[in-house]
């Protein structure tokens, strides 16, 4: 034999091997050890939250005078221009890395005319973002058309009804147009039309807007937890958006809409809801070669603050929890309606 007898090798790290060479004493692990203080516990945690890392949503509605709360989301309000730049300058100065922009329009049509006006909600707040913070957060859009459709698809619909694909790609271009010129850095592509990242690509790029980022919600999950989300846009839709968003039965199919965005030109991924789909972000994570985000939604937030508000849990502790989850998960990126609350308190 090649390999000493393990007496032997006892014997050198040990000493005088015992008598009975099976009974051997070895150094007990306590993994408590690690957990006994607050301050161990720190050092040596795997996985930490920082502000950068978050990414705050925030409505914005036309023709308000004051902020309007949102009762299913309490805490959470439409604002008006100048309170949004507000909401812009605190999470700046709690070190959030982004802001998540949405528009809620006084008028809606089918084709969402609104989404590409320059003159619309949406890109009059995105102009006041970049002028106001643009250089010291990251100003996204939300890239979609239900806010903006009377009938609360998220594409244009054709002769019967349905969501016309390609139809739509063109209304996404114009929309991301509008976005990049209005001084948006990141585009959220949210609506699951196929090839739309390809297509956006290619008209910034044919305008000139080659530095603008796509962020494509490359497995957004047809959910019940959308519905305060509903409110806060006063979505118009009847029905469900099954026939774009995936089932929430798929994985793999979520990894092929991946694969396929990040060909397409995506320059981050995302998964949404997160919570229900911490499996689908750990595989993004293991195969995406961009940074992978996850959007913890209206639902996901207003069932923490109803359980807190009752008394049942505490609203910090399980709100800072349930990040940790997403990062823990592979998410490097947060989109969370928690993120000024918690970031101004670490």
């Amino acid at each position: 034999r090649c390999v000493a007898p393990v007496s032997a090798a006892v014997s050198r790290v040990a000493g005088p091997v015992p008598e009975d060479p099976a009974i051997v004493s070895f150094p007990v692990h306590r993994p408590r050890r690690l957990r006994r203080s607050p301050a161990v516990r720190r050092l040596v945690a795997q996985t930490r939250l920082h502000p950068a890392d978050l990414v705050l949503p925030v409505f914005v509605r036309e023709g308000i005078a004051e902020p309007v709360p949102i009762s299913s989301m309490p805490g959470v309000v439409q604002h008006t221009l100048d309170s949004l730049v507000a909401e812009a300058e605190r999470a700046v100065a709690a070190g959030l890395g982004g802001l998540m922009v949405f528009g809620v329009p006084e008028a809606k049509d089918g084709r969402g005319s609104g989404a590409d006006d320059p003159g619309g909600i949406l890109n009059v707040a995105l102009t006041r973002l970049a002028e106001a913070v643009g250089d010291r957060i990251v100003v996204m859009a939300d890239l979609c058309l239900d806010e903006f459709t009377d009938h609360g698809h998220c594409g244009v619909l054709d002769h019967s009804g349905a969501v016309d694909n390609d139809a739509t790609l063109e209304r996404y271009a114009a929309m991301a147009l509008a976005q990049a010129a209005a001084g948006a850095e990141v585009l959220g592509l949210s609506g699951m039309m196929d090839g739309q990242v390809g297509h956006v690509r290619a008209a910034l790029d044919a305008a000139g807007f080659t530095d603008t980022l796509i962020l494509a919600y490359a497995a957004k999950y047809t959910s019940g937890l959308y519905g305060p989300f509903r409110e806060a846009v006063q979505s118009s839709l009847v029905g469900d958006r099954a026939t774009y968003q995936q089932d929430p039965t798929n994985a793999t199919e979520a990894i092929r809409e991946i694969e396929l965005d990040v060909a397409e030109g995506a320059d981050i991924i995302m998964v949404k809801p997160g919570q229900p789909h911490l499996d689908i972000i750990a595989a993004a994570a293991e195969i995406s070669p961009v940074p992978v985000a996850a959007y913890q939604i209206s639902g996901e937030y207003s069932q923490i603050v109803a359980a807190a508000d009752n008394g049942w849990i505490d609203r910090e502790r399980v709100a800072t929890e349930s990040l940790i989850h997403l990062r823990r998960a592979g998410a490097q990126i947060i989109l969370s309606y928690f993120a000024l609350e918690l970031a101004e308190r670490w």
